[in-house]
């Protein structure tokens, strides 16, 4: 399945129907009077939050929604049928703005959950409705309300527990691979992931959701290599872990380009709880890690962790430390994954257990 996390689309709400003209005929009734029923209220346009979505694809296929029109009133006061509504089934985490792209109108973030974009117009009146004693017969009725119709955005933010962050290469995808189920793509070479994946640790028998996105380079703010634009769905996380390859020549240089574009982002990423981790450290001689090991420290502050999934080194001490923080944010309690919504790998079968 193709991932789209961002579509435009263009909703309108039905109109309302019209009141209706009409007097009562009927044999030995000398003076039936006014009958004319009211019009239906045009549908309305919901959007709703569904399981089984991950993504917004379906939006690239159909952009318009349009709910149904009010029934007009009849004779005999028969008021007119509601218009059908229009509902924009979307998966969990999606937000919602207005066409200039910037102004929220919501944010959902549980399943089930219901948000009403465009009110249906109200029916118009029949001549029923106006007769009274200074006008025993009125002749007219109202037309019905106009629909609204506009153009917004989705945009979807994944809901995870974890983000991971770095260069390409940095090891995050093979980090996500070893830990859970997903099977994302992983060769050498860089920007291999071109979209979220997502998995499901365990980790002492408590489970946590991980989010992989894209690597970063230096000037991803300003478009270069595949842009920032993926690091949205690392917005909603607790806590991010920062890989950083010690195939890297400067390990110092590589944690604070990443930690730079972070900054350029904003949506409150560098106030995130942080773990550092030297990744792929199999790769290296003792006397090297450790020199790699000291000038990451330097550049970020304490002693990172060091961890390689091609050993399983390290591996269970940061998948504990990411669990630690998780535990501590949501209260005392581990945020499980919601299991009505499929959190799988996007780009490959799942083909093995949970390892550690």
């Amino acid at each position: 399945m193709k991932f789209l996390d961002e579509a435009k689309v263009y909703i309108k709400s039905g109109d309302g129907g019209a009141g209706a003209v009409s007097f009562r005929r009927e044999k030995f009734i000398e003076f039936g009077g006014p009958d004319g029923g009211d019009g239906g209220r045009g549908g309305d346009v919901w959007v709703e939050v569904v399981n089984g979505l991950n993504t917004l694809i379906d939006f690239r296929f159909q952009q318009h929604f349009k709910a149904s029109i009010g029934q007009h009133g009849m004779g005999k006061t028969r008021t007119g049928a509601k218009g059908s509504d229009v509902t924009l089934k979307v998966p969990v985490g999606t937000q919602i703005f207005e066409e200039d792209n910037e102004t929220l109108i919501a944010d959902l973030t549980k399943e089930g959950q219901r948000f009403r974009l465009a009110a249906g117009g109200n029916g118009g009146f029949g001549n029923a409705y106006f007769k009274s004693s200074t006008n025993q017969a009125p002749t007219w009725a109202n037309p019905g309300l106009a629909g609204e119709e506009k153009t917004v955005w989705l945009r979807l933010k994944l809901i995870a527990d974890a983000g991971l962050v770095g260069l390409p290469n940095a090891g995050k995808s093979t980090f996500l691979a070893t830990v859970t189920r997903a099977r994302p793509k992983i060769a050498n070479y860089p920007f291999t992931t071109l979209h979220p994946n997502l998995g499901v640790a365990t980790i002492d028998g408590r489970e946590f959701v991980l989010a992989d996105i894209p690597g970063l380079i230096e000037g991803a703010h300003e478009g270069v290599g595949i842009g920032d634009r993926f690091l949205g769905h690392v917005e909603r996380t607790r806590v991010l872990l920062h890989l950083v390859s010690a195939q890297e020549e400067k390990v110092g240089q590589a944690y604070k380009t990443v930690k730079a574009e972070l900054e350029a982002y904003g949506g409150g990423l560098t106030d995130k709880a942080e773990i550092v981790a030297l990744s792929q450290i199999d790769v290296l001689d003792e006397k090297e890690l450790k020199k790699k090991a000291k000038e990451l420290e330097k550049a970020c502050g304490r002693p990172p962790l060091l961890i390689s999934a091609a050993t399983h080194a390290g591996m269970t001490e940061v998948l504990r430390a990411l669990r630690d923080i998780i535990v501590s944010a949501a209260g005392g309690e581990t945020a499980l994954p919601d299991r009505s919504m499929p959190i799988e790998d996007r780009s490959g079968e799942d083909d093995g257990d949970d390892r550690l």
